[in-house]
């Protein structure tokens, strides 16, 4: 333990600050002030971790994160083995350390009766300050085997999976649809949470170790799954949960009604092709842009916040989120106790710069505005029925202004259709890839990770079930495996 008494002389949580809203919303550049990243506050939060004899910050990440270990490091400043004790657990903290929401910072002891200990700001500063002493480095495989591997996907579970893999000395090859390899992480996420160079500078080190990645391409259109089978001994399906939860109500194929997704990826793929400069090229023709618009983004999690963001960056006259519940509260419920991870009111940076946010608002009808467009939303007060289920009040609807509406819902699944037309691979009634304990797939040497498998979720489970798939292709190719499986896979019923 650094520090005995670090969290009796420092009780309170301290971050670094975000750059000013009036700047950050001229560009696309992170919100938080990076030149803060050297403030001596760093080493006093670190301290405040207790060192507990029952660590429950462990439990609280799936991925395992030794928390207490490189908080002690990163206090008395070993930069070095901090880094290593990070990576022992996590293939990607620059990732976590920005878009994860932190359950392992619920789970935190000193959060019983203090504020918790910022593990994810002295998490992503550990990783920042590894590149920039060059403390991450390649590490390439001491042997080759004969074994070859495609990973499907390139999100964080595709990434973890294949980086373990090519350590483990397989010749693995990683599969991405779009133009460039993150999958969700490169035109999902927009670079005001996660700029791409991270993205880059990590893939710089997985080709240097050897992994090889082939952007472009869509397999079960440009290489049939069966065809990928036969060239390779094992394969990885870590395609993600892309289909989105749609919202059918009355209106709902009025233009000027879309996906988040649709709205947000555009826009990010415009900031890939800045130049020099920052000038931004225009969005293409046809796709949904809040310059000017009065902006309804349906569904308040994380992608909403994106929207959020996002409109406001491109000009939006107004923006209102929506959510069909109640407000969470701002402290932990009584029946939600540390140190489980609490639905809790939370402010993103997005809505610091600006909308409204309304709840028990339950959408009713897409309104018309004579031309085809849609022109408001039409919404009512929610009520909660003894069974648990939310419905519109009847006598309580009212209308929103909208020129621009984006579902936020989330996601049902990944995209199946290919996949199990071409190999007749089992698909579970929710529609998610069927796996068993070992992450095996019902077809040989066909394993799955990720969100294709488990369902939408967080980052860190897709890196944790990345790596633990690792190690069951592993084991599966030369019997045996030293590769860390820290979490076992979640599995559900097949389809009658």
């Amino acid at each position: 333990m650094a520090d005995p008494r670090g969290f009796l002389k420092v009780r309170e949580r301290e971050l670094p600050p975000n750059r000013p809203v009036e700047v950050r919303l001229r560009d696309w550049k992170d919100t938080h002030d990076l030149r803060q990243k050297d403030q001596p506050f760093l080493k006093e939060q670190a301290g405040r971790c207790m060192d507990c004899g029952i660590p429950f910050c462990h439990q609280g990440c799936p991925l395992g994160n030794l928390i207490p270990e490189w908080n002690d490091l990163v206090w008395r400043g070993q930069w070095a083995d901090a880094i290593d004790r990070l990576h022992a657990t996590n293939n990607f903290p620059e990732f976590t350390g920005r878009v994860c929401p932190a359950p392992c910072e619920t789970s935190c002891v000193l959060g019983i009766n203090q504020p918790a200990v910022t593990i994810k700001n002295v998490e992503v500063s550990i990783i920042d300050e590894a590149f920039a002493r060059g403390l991450v480095t390649p590490h390439v495989p001491e042997r080759l085997t004969d074994s070859t591997v495609a990973v499907v996907g390139s999100g964080p579970a595709g990434l973890a999976a294949a980086q373990q893999l090519t350590r483990a000395g397989h010749t693995v090859v990683v599969y991405e649809r779009d133009d460039a390899i993150g999958g969700l992480l490169r035109y999902g996420i927009p670079d005001f949470k996660l700029e791409k160079h991270h993205i880059d500078r990590r893939l710089a080190q997985m080709e240097a170790e050897g992994t090889r990645f082939r952007p472009g391409v869509e397999i079960g259109r440009d290489i049939s799954w069966d065809a990928l089978r036969r060239r390779f001994d094992a394969v990885v399906v870590a395609t993600g949960a892309t289909v989105p939860r749609d919202l059918r109500l009355p209106g709902r194929e009025l233009d000027g009604v879309h996906f988040a997704m649709d709205f947000l990826t555009p826009q990010n793929e415009v900031v890939a092709r800045a130049g020099d400069d920052g000038e931004l090229p225009a969005l293409p023709e046809g796709a949904p842009s809040a310059a000017g618009r009065h902006v309804v983004v349906i569904g308040g999690g994380d992608t909403g916040s994106d929207c959020v963001g996002t409109a406001l960056r491109q000009g939006a006259a107004s923006v209102t989120t929506l959510a069909i519940g109640r407000r969470p509260p701002s402290e932990r419920p009584a029946n939600q106790p540390w140190p489980t991870d609490p639905i809790l009111f939370e402010v993103s940076t997005s809505h610091e710069e600006g909308g409204e946010r309304k709840y028990l608002a339950s959408t009713v009808e897409f309104t018309d505005d004579g031309e085809g467009r849609v022109r408001s939303l039409k919404v009512a007060e929610t009520e909660y029925l003894s069974d648990g289920r939310r419905v519109p009040t009847a006598g309580t609807e009212r209308e929103i202004p909208a020129d621009l509406v984006l579902i936020a819902m989330g996601f049902t699944g990944p995209e199946t259709q290919p996949l199990e037309e071409q190999t007749g691979i089992e698909i579970t009634d929710r529609g998610l890839v069927a796996r068993g304990e070992d992450y095996a797939a019902s077809l040989p040497g066909v394993f799955v990770a990720g969100d294709a498998g488990r369902g939408q979720s967080l980052i860190v489970w897709a890196i944790a079930e990345g790596r633990a798939a690792a190690a069951a292709v592993d084991e599966y190719l030369v019997g045996g495996t030293e590769l860390p499986a820290p979490v076992r896979p979640r599995t559900h019923a097949l389809r009658a």
